[in-house]
């Protein structure tokens, strides 16, 4: 099996997600501004992966200070967090870590010692990366209830063990349905512009031996409306008090046509990824990337040179496409005001 990403002594190891699925390589980062370059350009990516990673990236930059006091260190500690704060800002995991890894420090220098501080922040690092394989293991419990025997599920963008620590959220529950005998058929969406289903998805359910069919995004209506679908789930990257779920570009759609079909639409994420300070996905931050995922595959162009381009990364599915919400502590139904507060509140 593979692995997303490792902490090692020599840096943060991860799987160059842009190679896949052509080439199986794994770069090491060795400073902080690399892990963050790597997030910003999707070396890594899924919001759960991208919070490990920053935190991994942090305890990396925390390593190298120089300060040998408190007030120094914590300055430039604060500095290396602001840096990885920068590197995409809709996935609110990323902030959750960051936030995690500031409280370890900030208790630590409470004392006015820096002694031990570097490898107490190395070890939350490597925590959060475990803790995150079982949260996506208990993610997968729950969500496997969901699903019939001879289950046909849709599936968008990436939400497996690619955009996680490890199992994956979305396509943890497929994974643990399968693990319990199921016999599941996976359609995955190509995912445009940054064919993260084409690429990514198919690539892992092949290596696990799951049936896939790759279709491309404006297919999933058709499949639909022949009633070759019988449910659909996705990942997340940040939820809103109310249940909207921001998750990459095209969800929307596929949840509106899951509804005019009676398809059930479930998003399978870990707790981490609720934003409950926001009222509802009007206020989830909208990431906007470069035109030249959209005018080339690869190295190819494929539209004219000089067109004006939008790509917004993600989009918002309103909560009343959302059949519910599938984490590590349960199943959320709405009204999603009041089951997800009450999830957040196991914590």
């Amino acid at each position: 099996m593979f692995k997303t990403l490792e902490w090692t002594d020599e840096g943060v190891v991860m799987i160059d997600q842009r190679k896949l699925p052509g080439e199986e390589v794994y770069p090491i980062f060795k400073s902080y501004q690399e892990v963050a370059q790597a997030i910003k350009d999707m070396v890594v990516r899924g919001a759960p992966a991208i919070g490990v990673a920053a935190a991994m990236g942090i305890a990396l930059g925390a390593r190298n200070i120089q300060a040998d006091d408190p007030k120094g260190f914590e300055n430039e500690f604060d500095f290396i967090c602001k840096v990885m704060s920068e590197t995409r800002p809709t996935a609110v995991n990323l902030f959750w870590a960051i936030d995690r890894m500031k409280k370890i420090c900030q208790r630590h220098l409470q004392n006015g010692a820096l002694a031990g501080l570097k490898d107490l922040l190395r070890d939350e690092a490597v925590r959060m990366h475990q803790e995150d394989i079982e949260i996506n293991r208990r993610i997968g419990f729950h969500g496997a209830s969901l699903l019939k025997p001879d289950s046909r599920v849709l599936t968008h963008c990436n939400a497996g063990a690619l955009a996680t620590a490890g199992f994956g959220t979305a396509l943890g529950v497929i994974r643990a349905a399968v693990e319990q005998g199921k016999q599941l058929h996976v359609f995955a969406d190509e995912t445009r512009p940054f064919l993260q289903g084409a690429r990514l998805t198919a690539w892992e359910l092949q290596k696990d031996h799951i049936p896939v069919t790759l279709i491309t995004d404006n297919m999933a209506g058709y499949f639909m409306k022949k009633g070759t679908i019988d449910c659909v789930i996705v990942g997340a990257d940040r939820i809103a008090a109310n249940g909207d779920v921001a998750n990459k570009i095209g969800t929307y759609s596929v949840a509106v046509l899951a509804k005019e079909n009676g398809i059930p639409f479930y998003v399978a994420a870990p707790v981490s990824t609720l934003d409950l300070s926001l009222p509802s996905g009007e206020q989830i931050p909208i990431e906007q990337r470069s035109s030249r995922e959209v005018t080339h595959i690869g190295s190819t162009p494929i539209a004219p040179e000089g067109i004006e381009v939008a790509n917004p990364a993600f989009d918002v599915t309103p909560n009343r496409y959302v059949t519910a919400i599938i984490t590590e502590f349960g199943i959320a139904r709405p009204p999603f005001v009041e089951s997800l507060r009450k999830l957040a509140q196991t914590t």
